[in-house]
């Protein structure tokens, strides 16, 4: 059964050219994300956010969601919490890293809830692609290169890695210790299984696409 996709822009960093979105997935414009879908010619499904950062007119037809300024949610969350109702599996959030630390910081802590509530989620920077996992494997194809970096996220986290130059076997990693940092791929099938805890997993984002998911 395949997963429904959305695809959320926010206003952060963006890597060069138009991200590759799957025939009828869902885009949602977090408030100045908007910005960047104009640049590129794209049609957001739905936009929503406080609009403190997009400044121009929006399109009509689109189904909008303003928030006022001072709320508890960040524009991202808004956006991610709308594609989870909408029956979204997979996210995948673009401009959501780089400018701000405290900004980038708050959505890898969204991927964590995602994570948790068993759904996928993904971060697109310029430079990396993160997801967080908890209690699944991911597995990696044989063409992937660069390096591979997992990091224990609100605790302690049992982790095996298969097919990396640095082999872990049930592994407890700690998030006071970056153990798990550039490990590399290496030509074979690689895998990152999480048994307990959630895990930060990060590569380069020269390798096209997205891991595939496994329960474990």
């Amino acid at each position: 059964m395949s997963v429904k996709t959305a695809y959320l822009f926010g206003s952060g960093e963006y890597g060069e050219g138009a991200p590759a979105l799957e025939p009828g997935a869902l885009v949602i414009a977090a408030d100045g994300g908007l910005a960047r879908l104009n640049a590129l010619g794209i049609r957001p499904g739905l936009i929503v956010g406080d609009f403190d950062s997009y400044r121009g007119a929006l399109p009509a037809g689109v189904e909008t969601v303003r928030r006022p300024v001072m709320k508890d949610e960040t524009d991202m969350e808004l956006a991610v919490r709308a594609a989870l109702e909408r029956g979204a599996g997979r996210i995948v959030l673009y401009g959501g890293l780089g400018g701000r630390l405290d900004h980038s910081f708050a959505n890898l802590q969204l991927l964590a809830m995602l994570a948790r509530r068993g759904a996928e989620g993904y971060l697109a920077g310029r430079a990396e692609t993160v997801t967080a996992v908890c209690r699944r494997v991911l597995c990696f194809s044989p063409a992937w290169r660069g390096t591979v970096s997992v990091f224990a996220y609100g605790g302690a986290a049992r982790v095996t890695e298969t097919g990396l130059l640095y082999p872990l076997s049930n592994a407890r990693l700690e998030d006071d210790r970056p153990l798990g940092v550039s490990n590399e791929f290496t030509g074979a099938p690689a895998r990152v299984t999480v048994h307990e805890g959630t895990a930060l997993i990060m590569w380069g984002a020269e390798n096209p696409g997205f891991p595939q998911l496994l329960e474990v």
